[in-house]
């Protein structure tokens, strides 16, 4: 099956940008390639579920140079960069400015595969976690200022009691309100509920 995501193959040489896309044809992961960096960045590709496979050296901007314009511009791309044995410095210098991996030429073809795989694998985690969190903000949004309370109290662990007590109100009516919120947060058990709450403060 096809993967959802894309590599974006930068390179100036054309031997190697046409290598690259016919393994990625027939690994059925979607490409789309471009001669230079600047080639890349005037075209403004969706970025979303992307990765980019570039050169570390090229005319005009390099590997380095384009991962730190994306940078600029908030463009959270994972960016593997292929390197010459010469180039290795260079190579450790892009991880210090936030790619993904490097990889030396030249390279075995599933080399270069496992890298892109574990990337983009990477990054639709992350995407699934950003789209979870989106959910339970929602859900959050959803309940009374009451509601919000005793949840932030049953995150703390505090008992019914506890939580009538801190609220001013009996503990028969904080069993209304947390019954409430189980059913607007779709919270199966008290533990669902403290995941969720964690999981929307970490962002």
């Amino acid at each position: 099956m096809a993967s959802d995501g894309i590599v974006y193959v930068i390179d100036d040489d054309e031997a190697a940008r046409h290598s690259l896309e016919f393994l990625l044809d027939c690994a059925e992961i979607r490409v789309r390639a471009f001669p230079s960096a600047d080639a890349f960045l005037a075209a403004s590709p969706p970025l979303a579920g992307a990765c980019i496979v570039t050169d570390v050296r090229m005319p005009g901007r390099s590997g380095i140079e384009l991962v730190e314009e994306m940078k600029r511009h908030g463009a959270d791309v994972p960016v593997i960069v292929i390197t010459g044995h010469a180039d290795v410095p260079l190579a450790i210098q892009a991880m210090h400015a936030g790619v993904a991996d490097f990889i030396e030429k030249p390279f075995d073809d599933e080399v270069m595969l496992t890298a892109i795989r574990r990337v983009m694998a990477s990054q639709a985690d992350e995407a699934a976690q950003q789209s979870e969190r989106r959910a339970i903000l929602d859900r959050i949004a959803s309940l009374s200022g009451r509601e919000r309370e005793v949840m932030e109290g049953l995150a703390r662990g505090d008992a019914n009691k506890a939580i009538a007590f801190d609220l001013g109100i009996s503990a028969r009516t904080v069993e209304v309100y947390r019954a409430n919120v189980m059913l607007k947060m779709q919270a199966k058990t008290l533990s669902d509920l403290v995941r969720m709450v964690t999981t929307a403060r970490l962002g």
